[in-house]
């Protein structure tokens, strides 16, 4: 019974961590492994069966899940699009301060609308630096300088 327990335990705390890093890791992959570890955890809690079958059922239950679910959930949740398709106009065209030093080709970081975003530049920009926010890739701003305008 102790060992049956743990195999559901650590597949429980398996499954729990793969549904912290989603928070974390973009793609909406890992959920669906939390997903497939917590159904082996329940397997584990009711009947005794091998690691072999373990891992089997945690794979073909994830993949499974993934195929399945993970579009239809993305498009429920609005996940389906980038970005710059979703908010091109609250961005572009917009002024931020730049919070650190911007150098052609190195990322920096400006404060917009009281959040902070990575961003990049083909010119050098101080911080404290009004700047003008030229398109948006995914979490990355593409901004210029206001005095170049």
């Amino acid at each position: 019974m102790e060992s049956f327990l743990n195999n559901a335990v650590i597949w429980f705390g398996l499954g729990l961590a793969l549904f912290l890093l989603e928070f974390l890791l973009p793609g909406f992959i890992l959920f669906f492994f939390g997903v497939g570890a917590w159904v082996v955890a329940i397997m584990t809690f009711f009947f005794d069966v091998s690691i072999n079958t373990q891992i089997i059922v945690f794979v073909a239950t994830s993949v499974f899940t993934v195929l399945l679910f993970r579009n239809w959930i993305k498009r429920r949740f609005g996940m389906g699009r980038s970005s710059a398709q979703i908010l091109p106009d609250e961005f572009v065209g917009k002024v931020a301060v730049a919070e650190t030093m911007i150098l052609p080709g190195k990322k920096g970081r400006v404060e917009f609308r009281g959040t902070e975003w990575d961003a990049c530049s083909d010119d050098t920009i101080s911080p404290g630096e009004n700047v003008i926010i030229t398109r948006i890739d995914s979490i990355l701003l593409y901004v210029k300088p206001t005095r170049t305008i």
